[in-house]
């Protein structure tokens, strides 16, 4: 396959043209010289890590969740030059999906985080500039927010932050990749018994705390590993593609 047979596989089931309010650039950003693609490497961030270790695996695409054009003019100079230089020199294609991968109900970052966790019932949740990130729903049985951790997170991973001001056991859950705090309130709005995002910020503390609610901030880049991860999986079972994720975790 080429990559502009993959940039029409990828959105046969990412639905990129669903999701035209995201800034980011969705699809492909940059090209290769037209070669064919037999490796595609994944990772969360088109960082300089993540382009030099794709290159020495010797893929023909990376597809990332975090590109590096997003709507705005920019520049090539300073690290974006040498992030775009590693792609070009090494003859790179670059893909990114955004809001598209974080909602998408296949292979998507919230609602692999709701498969993980046996959810039912579940409904678009999580407005952000008119478009619904996130999903929320129910587990059958109630869940203590240790057990809904290790559920969700079951490599071990360790959530940043675990705010414990609501009920012991939770039944209803709201989960919204990333940066998903501002929708704290949406979550209590609707009824659920504690949100799975990625970061919550300072300020969010006493909202949590004066809300009696429950929040789990697992970590940004540890909530958006989930849906690369998917989508590699697929392409590795349906075309004859070799695919590897390149984890870069920051931690954050």
């Amino acid at each position: 396959m080429n990559q502009h047979e993959l940039d029409n596989y990828f959105r046969s089931f990412l639905n990129i043209e669903d999701f035209s309010s995201d800034i980011s650039k969705n699809g492909i950003q940059v090209e290769n010289s037209g070669r064919e693609i037999k490796k595609v490497a994944f990772a969360v961030d088109a960082c300089e890590e993540s382009i030099s270790r794709a290159a020495e695996w010797n893929a023909q695409m990376l597809f990332v969740h975090h590109g590096l054009f997003w709507g705005h003019e920019q520049t090539i100079t300073g690290i974006h030059y040498k992030r775009i230089a590693g792609l070009i020199k090494n003859d790179i294609a670059l893909y990114a999906c955004h809001i598209p991968l974080d909602a998408n109900q296949l292979c998507g970052n919230n609602y692999g985080l709701a498969a993980r966790l046996n959810m039912k019932d579940l409904q678009p949740f999580g407005e952000w500039r008119g478009m619904m990130a996130g999903t929320i729903g129910f587990v059958d049985a109630p869940l203590t927010l240790e057990q809904l951790v290790i559920k969700a997170f079951p490599n071990g991973e360790k959530p940043n932050t675990v705010l414990s001001f609501g009920k012991e056991k939770v039944s209803k859950i709201a989960v919204i990749s990333g940066g998903g705090a501002d929708c704290m309130e949406e979550a209590v709005k609707a009824g659920a018994d504690v949100l799975i995002t990625g970061e919550i910020a300072h300020e969010d503390y006493h909202a949590v705390l004066e809300n009696h609610f429950n929040v789990i901030a697992a970590g940004h880049y540890q909530t958006e590993t989930v849906g690369v991860q998917l989508v590699a999986e697929k392409l590795a079972k349906e075309k004859d593609i070799e695919t590897v994720f390149i984890d870069v975790p920051t931690g954050l």
